[in-house]
């Protein structure tokens, strides 16, 4: 993309079409030349196009709100069947608390991208085999196996998001870059709105008591419902109409955090040795083990995810955290076969184990990317890249762990 830009750079005509053929990339190639060309008249003028905010909020068509208002009305229907229709809440929502929220993003970015129906109907297809899969699935309390298949297919609704974000299976890594981005910022702009929204809730329900009327369990069980289904929503929308918003906001949470998370990760690990308590003979321990691994991949991939570049040592701070997150994960792996080869194979063991493999072999990869990077022997976009081009193997391990697993160990 750079040499095609280089080589059209006096030609408006040829930069449009190659804009408007891969948009994110073009963007990308451009703003790493734009040193190079800035002095160029027209180059200016496509840098104000491309990377243009406003401080003002941007509400988008009069469409675009009414489908948010109907898909969070939806969405917030669907979170209260249990109360209309005197459905069991421990039945419907372990099983159901994806499709409040996942089918809604999926149509809004499957409308945005304007998707073709083959393509619709896939999704429309997975989604609807999810919802008759774990809803069939024999109400057997205590079971590990239906506990596994209820959350990763929350994950499977995740995967099948990043489908309708891409718009497609295809390869494309700047676009599941953009997907991880996306989950960043509309995780700031969802609590955001929780915040706001609980705060409002207090403020209402406090004003009302001192007038004689307790409304907390009526509008918890009402407004409260709606409103915690509709935040996703909403917050993906402004994160869609408006980028400035939380654009700039999650790579600096991102940049904060990571050498604080790096300073308690090898904190911690020291401190494990004189604890006394370790992953091998502590199940509950070895369980936040794996979601502190879980959360700090997640930091790493997003710091990357929402940059198109990084300082020296921006990098090193995110390959020393990759390198100790390995350690931790090594550690974490170790402990799941001395349990296995103690007490033998359960479904939970088994997923954490499958789980912490594949998450083992991509920190492996990106760090040695980034290690790349580092001694200037490869690309910063080839970090990138690393971290696309392995996500469909999650999503591989979502499908086995929520369709296959129930079989495979019966609901032990």
């Amino acid at each position: 993309m750079k040499a095609q830009i280089l080589t059209n750079i006096d030609q408006p005509a040829q930069l449009e079409r190659l804009y408007r053929k891969d948009k994110s990339g073009f963007k990308k190639a451009f703003n790493e030349l734009y040193p190079e060309i800035k002095d160029n008249t027209l180059v200016g003028y496509w840098n104000e196009r491309l990377n243009f905010t406003s401080d003002e909020i941007l509400w988008g068509t009069r469409s675009d709100l009414v489908f948010v208002i109907i898909a969070s009305l939806i969405a917030g229907t669907i979170a209260k069947l249990p109360a209309l229709f005197a459905i069991n809440e421990d039945f419907f929502y372990p099983r159901n608390i994806g499709f409040i929220v996942f089918p809604a993003l999926m149509v809004y970015f499957a409308w945005k991208n304007k998707l073709p129906t083959p393509k619709v109907v896939f999704l429309a297809g997975v989604t609807l085999v999810g919802l008759i899969f774990i809803n069939l699935l024999p109400n057997v309390k205590h079971s590990d196996t239906l506990i596994l298949s209820c959350a990763h297919l929350a994950l499977f609704l995740w995967a099948a998001l990043g489908i309708a974000f891409v718009g497609g299976v295809q390869n494309d890594s700047e676009k599941r870059l953009g997907f991880l981005k996306y989950n960043g910022d509309l995780v700031v702009m969802t609590t955001l709105i929780l915040i706001a929204g609980g705060l409002m809730s207090a403020l209402t329900i406090g004003l009302f008591s001192l007038i004689g009327y307790n409304i907390a369990e009526t509008y918890m069980q009402n407004v409260g419902v709606f409103g915690a289904a509709a935040a996703p929503i909403v917050g993906t929308y402004l994160t869609q109409a408006n980028p400035q918003l939380v654009g700039k906001v999650s790579p600096v949470i991102a940049k904060i955090f990571s050498p604080l998370v790096l300073i308690m990760l090898i904190v911690y690990s020291i401190a494990i040795m004189y604890s006394g308590k370790n992953p091998y003979n502590n199940r509950e321990f070895l369980l936040i083990f794996n979601a502190l691994l879980v959360g700090v991949m997640a930091l790493i991939f997003f710091s990357i995810a929402g940059t198109s570049t990084k300082s020296r040592t921006e990098m090193g701070i995110l390959l020393a955290l990759s390198i100790v997150t390995v350690m931790v994960n090594g550690i974490a792996l170790s402990a799941i076969v001395f349990r296995i080869s103690e007490w033998g194979m359960t479904p939970n063991r088994a997923a954490v184990l499958g789980g912490n493999i594949l998450i083992l072999i991509h920190l492996v990869l990106v760090a040695g990317k980034m290690l790349r990077y580092m001694l200037k022997k490869a690309e910063f976009s080839t970090v990138g890249k690393t971290i696309a081009w392995y996500l469909p193997v999650y999503c591989i391990w979502t499908i086995i762990v929520t369709f296959i697993f129930p079989f495979l160990f019966g609901f032990k």
